[in-house]
Formats: structure tokens, C-alpha cells, sequence
């Protein structure tokens, strides 16, 4: 059981990595700095040299190399590749090292989804970065994620974890869950439309806490796009009606937490309330840096790894009110 654990935290940390260079390569937006997949411009790795450079724009001539996209384009996908290797690893285990049929289910469960994320990976290319299959595929980062915390939380016994008994607040830790799986679904569809910065004053937005929104088209799932949506081709009220959205959930998600955090207090469990809490206001914080400073790369990559954070501390919740 210790190889599946230990295998399980380095597939943990490994989909940190992993959805840190998808937001980076969202953010520069590198998206289509590959107009191929698997390969490159047609080259295992990417173009280097001026001959090879001039073969990649023959092959592509719609599409000019830039290398500096095409770097983490290039990146993103081998390390998601790696992530899939584990997931191998990870079953053979299961079988090798385990009679556990529980933890040998989810772990084939998780690989045939990595199986599923790759062909969001190349659809997301070869469908020129379609919003929904974006967002589809960026999701699915964060449930490779949750698969890999799961296992390992089945393979390792938390001796603090049999203290805590707060099988009395399913409910609230179910609609906790529901409510940041939803913010997690906005702020993704807010970023695969190019509308990060549709707002760009805090807290009004576009100097109104009432601005000129678009709900149909900016939340339309079936929008044709042509065969390109790299910058996006939402109207600018589109834009800021899923931005405005985010803005107004993450209101909700604060107020939900806040009742959970409580509970959680007064429930022996105040560790996982102040975990909550923290990551909470770490994230609002970051939100709001996002904003006002327009983007900083760094801080729109953290706002995403918090995210991942705030997601698997809320699991690790529900997983404790159903574990007794």
C-alpha cells in the first residue's frame, strides 16, 4: 500500500504542475502555439533552427511559428503525458501491491479519464480552441487532480482524520462542493472566453455595479465561433456578463463557506476551518490583485492553483462526513 500512496502524492503534486502550465499556457495565449497534435508543427518536440522554422511555416502557413508559444504549448503536453504515466504505474500497483478492489477500480477509472483528457487535448487543437471543449478539458484537469488526492487519501489512514467526526454536516459540505464546482466552472468559462479583464475596475465593473451584460450569447454553450476563437469573438457585453457572473457566485461561495466554516468550528474540527478560511480569503485576495493590476501572469496562474487547493480541501471535507 505505501507505493500506491507515495505513487498517488507524486500523481497529487505532478497534476499541480500540470494545471499550472495549462494556466500558463492559457494566459500567454499559447493555445494554439501548436496548430498539430501530438507533435508540433509536425516535429516531435518544436521548430529550433531557421530550416526548421521555414518547414513548420510551409506545413502551416496560416498558423507563424512562435516559439515563444510554442514552448508552453510544448511543455503542457509532456508533463500531461507524464501525468498519464503514472496513471499506468498506478493500476499496475493497484493489482501488484493491494487486494483493495476499491482502490483498483478508481485507479483504472482515473487512467481511462486521462485517456479522455488527452482527446479533449487534441480536440481543444484541432477544434481551434472552441470554448466549450476548452473548458471541458481545463475542468478535467481538476478532476485528474481530485481522482489522484482520492486514491491517496483510500491508501494512507489519517490517524487525525478518525478524530474528527462530522458526519452531521453532509448536507452543507454537499451544497459547499456543489457551489465551488460551479465558481470553478465560471472562472474557467470566463477565462477560455477572453474575459479575465472584461472588468477591469474593482468593485464596480466598467464604472457600474449595474454594467450592460449579455447573458445569451455569453453563456450560449453552442456558440459557432469559425475556425479560430484564439482572443475571442464575444461582444464586449458577452464579456463582461460572464465576468460579472464570476464576481456575483464567488459573493455565494463566501457566504456558503463562511456557514460550513462555522459549523465546522463548533464541530472539534476547527483545523479544517481554518484551512478553509485561509484559502478562501487567499483566493478573494487574488481575485482581486487579477483586476486591479490587469493579469499579472503569476498571480492569474496562483488564483488557479488555489482554486485546485480550495477544491480538494472541500472533498477531504465530504470524504469525512461519509467516511464513519
Amino acid at each position: 500500500m505505501n507505493y500506491i500512496k507515495n505513487l498517488s502524492f507524486i500523481g497529487i503534486c505532478m497534476a499541480f504542475v500540470v494545471i499550472a502550465l495549462g494556466a500558463w499556457t492559457r494566459l500567454v495565449d499559447a493555445g494554439l502555439g501548436c496548430p498539430d497534435w501530438p507533435g508540433c508543427y509536425g516535429f516531435i518536440v518544436f521548430p529550433t533552427n531557421e530550416a526548421e522554422i521555414a518547414i513548420a511555416e510551409s506545413r502551416y502557413p496560416m498558423f507563424p511559428y512562435d516559439i515563444n508559444k510554442a514552448i508552453p504549448e510544448v511543455v503542457h503536453r509532456y508533463f500531461a503525458a507524464a501525468l498519464g504515466l503514472i496513471a499506468i504505474f498506478l493500476v499496475c500497483l493497484s493489482f501488484e501491491k493491494t487486494d483493495d478492489k476499491s482502490i483498483r477500480g478508481w485507479s483504472i477509472f482515473l487512467l481511462i479519464f486521462i485517456c479522455c483528457q488527452g482527446v479533449f487535448g487534441y480536440l481543444t487543437v484541432s477544434l481551434k480552441l472552441l470554448p466549450i471543449i476548452v473548458t471541458t478539458h481545463l475542468f478535467g484537469g481538476f478532476t485528474t487532480l481530485t481522482l489522484f488526492y482520492f486514491i491517496y487519501l483510500k491508501s494512507r489512514n489519517f490517524q487525525i482524520f478518525n478524530l474528527i467526526n462530522i458526519s452531521h454536516l453532509k448536507t452543507i459540505a454537499a451544497i459547499a462542493f456543489v457551489v465551488l464546482i460551479f465558481q470553478i466552472f465560471l472562472g474557467v468559462w470566463t477565462s477560455t472566453n477572453y474575459a479575465s479583464l472584461a472588468c477591469a475596475d474593482f468593485p464596480t465593473c466598467q464604472g457600474s455595479y449595474l454594467p450592460e451584460m449579455d447573458f445569451r450569447n455569453g453563456f450560449n454553450l453552442n456558440q459557432e465561433v469559425g475556425p479560430n476563437y484564439l482572443y475571442g469573438l464575444l461582444d464586449n457585453p458577452a464579456r463582461v456578463a460572464i465576468h460579472y457572473t464570476h464576481r456575483i457566485s464567488a459573493i455565494l461561495v463566501t457566504l456558503i463557506f463562511l456557514i460550513l466554516m462555522s459549523r465546522l468550528w463548533f464541530s472539534d474540527a476547527a483545523p479544517l476551518a481554518s484551512t478553509v478560511g485561509i484559502l478562501l480569503l487567499t483566493q478573494i485576495t487574488l481575485g482581486i490583485i487579477n483586476v486591479v493590476y490587469v493579469l499579472p501572469l503569476y498571480v492569474a496562474i496562483a488564483h488557479n492553483l488555489v482554486a485546485a487547493c480550495l477544491l480538494l480541501a472541500i472533498f477531504t471535507i465530504n470524504y469525512l462526513t461519509w467516511k464513519r
